[in-house]
């Protein structure tokens, strides 16, 4: 009788240069393409994919998630088929939040392929809607720029248009979008640009004053470091504060709750689906808005999002348009709507 061996998988890392639509720019930098991994896992007639998007903001570099790729290739990768094993080796062999997701997103497609279920069953949440409605961001511009960036871009068709603002020019961006779609749901992500909760309170007192802005949501506006002055706004807010940056691993959910009303959970951030859901259940379960947002990604990261929207009740999950030519077509859009192909 032939011995049986343990099932070997093999991972690949290959690198994407991913030129964009246009110059995407927010409050700390701007870029006009963008540098992701995919990472793929093959063994016993199934495989799966992930997608890594390193963020400058927590020193994440395509670089560096190459290395700690091959150091897990050096202490035993291919030997991993579960989820406890990855952890294992995880725990000796730490790597940035976007790579693990990567490969926790990866091997969740092959365990979920090997058992014959959807991602989303296998995770154990409810299934995604058949269409699901997206927010479109638009970059940092020249203000006399964003009428002719709102045609190009057919932004009306987006029940939610998200803007990313600086101080200088955050006013003026809101009234040209505010003027050529006057009562369009806005959503202001500061990307931490602001330095004091008064300056945050004198931004909202002239955004709401503008004829025709619907401002819904504010996105982040000062560092993640300035608790008491997000303790001191939140009250005192005219909308409802998300948190981005300042939702990390060692989130205090009752802390975030005194600050923020509700949360972007972003996966490539959260470093895995477990903890992604983990993260929008908990802000769920501590009376806060559950958003799911992501970074610029390919539709690999995108479908892997659409997985656990249901757990969502507004979503920012428009990082392949930004994308020219984006190469995998897993997930679609049409007026507004996100869907996964059949």
């Amino acid at each position: 009788m032939a011995a049986a061996f343990p099932l070997m998988l093999t991972w690949t890392l290959t690198t994407h240069e991913l030129h964009l639509r246009y110059v995407w720019k927010i409050s700390r930098n701007a870029s006009s393409t963008k540098t992701n991994l995919l990472l793929r896992v093959s063994g016993g007639g199934q495989s799966g994919t992930g997608e890594a998007a390193p963020n400058v903001r927590y020193n994440e570099t395509p670089e560096l998630l190459k290395q700690q790729f091959d150091a897990l290739q050096a202490n035993g990768l291919t030997a991993v088929t579960s989820l406890v094993e990855l952890d294992e080796l995880l725990a000796t062999q730490p790597v940035a939040h976007a790579l693990s997701f990567a490969l926790e997103s990866a091997l969740v497609q092959w365990l979920a392929a090997c058992a014959g279920q959807p991602v989303w069953q296998w995770l154990g949440v409810p299934p995604p809607a058949r269409t699901v409605p997206t927010a479109f961001s638009l970059p940092i511009m020249e203000p006399g720029a964003v009428a002719g960036f709102l045609q190009e871009q057919n932004a009306a068709r987006f029940q939610l248009l998200k803007i990313k603002v600086n101080q200088a020019e955050g006013l003026e961006l809101i009234r040209e979008v505010a003027r050529v779609l006057p009562g369009h749901g806005l959503l202001v992500d500061g990307n931490e640009t602001w330095t004091n909760a008064d300056g945050v309170l004198g931004f909202l007192e002239n955004a709401t004053a503008l004829p025709g802005v619907h401002l819904r949501f504010l996105e982040q506006p000062m560092p993640a470091a300035l608790a008491e002055d997000y303790r001191y706004l939140r009250p005192r807010s005219t909308v409802p504060l998300l948190a981005d940056e300042s939702v990390t691993d060692t989130a205090d959910f009752a802390e975030i709750a005194r600050q923020f009303h509700g949360v972007n959970v972003k996966l490539m951030k959260a470093g895995g689906f477990r903890r992604g859901v983990e993260l929008l259940r908990r802000t769920n379960a501590h009376g806060l808005l559950p958003m799911l947002g992501c970074m610029v990604e390919t539709t690999v990261g995108i479908e892997a999002a659409m997985q656990i929207s249901a757990l969502a009740d507004v979503h920012d999950l428009d990082g392949f348009l930004i994308v020219k030519d984006e190469p995998f077509g897993l997930v679609g859009e049409e007026a507004g709507q996100l869907f996964l192909p059949a």
